[in-house]
């Protein structure tokens, strides 16, 4: 991959459903347009000194598996795996099929019938959706794709990703152009908090709703966990992740100003499914804005699906050549060489997700699961400094160690008032981690007794 597929599966993999949805569900805690867009903002800061950090570790060690290989360097084998586990089986396939359910939702704006109250099916307490078979069979579609070669998933990801970033600089545009005319009424000043956040407090709702914009922000570490395959790592990554960042941060401060310049803040919370982006656009341009927003979503969520499953899959591909995953998953396609296996498993644990169709549920819980693990990579960095100093660093973190002590310092803050604002998802995210403890010791066991095992002498 060029600096511009490395850059674009970043933005693709980034933007996604979140910031179509997001700031609904944030209006709920907090009222104040200027403390919402602050949250925004810090964001963008946040991940920022992120992909700062994890731009050095990239560059230092650009072999697939991204944070798998950093954690791993940094704290040892069980942290990495840790990484790994929660990585595959709730971050990266939990964010995947929260955006293919929205996915299946929005195709409905155009096919009646398709949505979440449609039901096909029924067993036991599982319901299966129209929406959520839209979702199973975007998953497939991607998957197959990302088998057949890396050139068609990248190929995917550029023509999308260049496709919905138009379509939000197009409503900003139009936004600038005819906003006048249907600004948001003046209204009596907003309240600091909204009625969900006066029932958690300050700071578990500064937290929660934070929460929903890490979401938003979240895989922007994307074109780290495919590293083997760009061009120029030791260039390329850093510029990517900067860029990449630096380009979201832009649109989704845009976005969010054009919402709540269009939609007052005490409305934004009622707006209907939480669908501001396109509530927004029909308020500027009627039916037809409302349709164009939600073929923008289709276009954002797809592209954004694939992005996570082009690189998702390189983690455990990365952990299963270490032995600590199901060697068969380690395998590469003898014609296609891709990961064809990881990518088998994963559009499979994707599906399986998908058919919850929690996605509010599955946004705290991979938000929180994820910056728990960005927080330990960016310390890791710290520790290699001190403990590696002999390793490569063609790139080194600008404004070090302020920058990465600041995403540190944040992210604590944010995690301990997720945790305390919604400790159920957060929980949950914490109890998938903790399976892999278990795993982790059957896999480790697995692989000593195999090294010690006699070998037969040819006779």
């Amino acid at each position: 991959m060029s600096l511009f597929d490395a850059t674009t599966l970043i933005v693709g993999s980034v933007i996604g459903s979140g910031i179509f949805v997001a700031p609904s569900l944030m209006a709920g805690l907090i009222e104040s347009p200027a403390l919402h867009l602050a949250l925004w903002l810090i964001g963008g800061l946040l991940t920022l000194a992120g992909a700062l950090a994890v731009a050095e570790l990239s560059a230092a060690m650009p072999g697939s598996g991204g944070q798998y290989v950093f954690l791993r360097a940094a704290f040892g084998p069980a942290t990495g795996f840790l990484f790994g586990w929660t990585y595959f089986f709730a971050i990266n396939t939990g964010v995947a099929a929260a955006v293919s359910v929205a996915f299946g939702k929005h195709v409905g704006v155009f096919v009646p019938g398709i949505d979440e109250a449609t039901v096909l099916a029924q067993l036991g307490g599982l319901r299966f959706t129209t929406a959520q078979v839209v979702a199973i069979g975007m998953l497939i579609v991607l998957t197959v794709l990302n088998v057949r070669g890396l050139r068609t998933g990248a190929l995917v990801q550029n023509v999308f990703t260049i496709a919905k970033v138009a379509a939000i600089v197009l409503l900003v545009g139009l936004t600038l152009i005819l906003g006048g005319r249907v600004a948001a009424a003046p209204s009596a000043p907003a309240s600091l908090l909204g009625p969900e956040g006066v029932k958690l407090g300050l700071f578990a709702a500064l937290a929660v709703a934070m929460s929903k914009a890490l979401f938003a922000y979240d895989a922007w570490y994307a074109a780290a966990l495919a590293a083997e395959e760009v061009r120029e790592p030791e260039k390329n990554l850093p510029r990517s992740l900067l860029l990449g960042t630096l380009g979201v941060t832009v649109v989704y401060l845009s976005a969010v100003g054009v919402y709540m310049w269009l939609v007052p803040a005490a409305e934004m919370a009622r707006v209907p499914d939480n669908r501001i982006g396109a509530y927004a656009a029909g308020r500027l341009l009627g039916a037809r804005g409302e349709a164009f927003i939600a073929a923008a979503i289709l276009i954002s969520t797809f592209g954004c699906a694939n992005g996570l499953l082009l690189s998702g899959a390189r983690v455990a591909y990365a952990m299963a050549r270490d032995g600590l995953f199901f060697a068969g998953i380690g395998a590469i396609h003898p014609e296609h060489r891709t990961p064809a296996n990881a990518l088998w498993l994963q559009g499979a644990v994707g599906c399986a997700l998908a058919l919850t169709g929690s996605y509010s549920d599955l946004l705290t819980m991979t938000a929180f699961s994820s910056l728990l693990f960005n927080t330990l990579t960016v310390v890791g960095l710290f520790v290699l400094r001190r403990t590696r100093p002999e390793l490569p660093r063609p790139y080194r973190t600008w404004g070090y160690p302020v920058v990465p002590a600041f995403f540190v310092a944040v992210s604590a803050f944010f995690l301990v008032f997720i945790l305390k604002g919604d400790p159920r998802n957060a929980g949950l995210g914490l109890a998938l981690t903790a399976l892999g403890v278990p795993a982790y010791a059957w896999f480790e066991r697995a692989r000593r007794a195999e090294r010690s095992a006699p070998v037969e002498s040819a006779s």
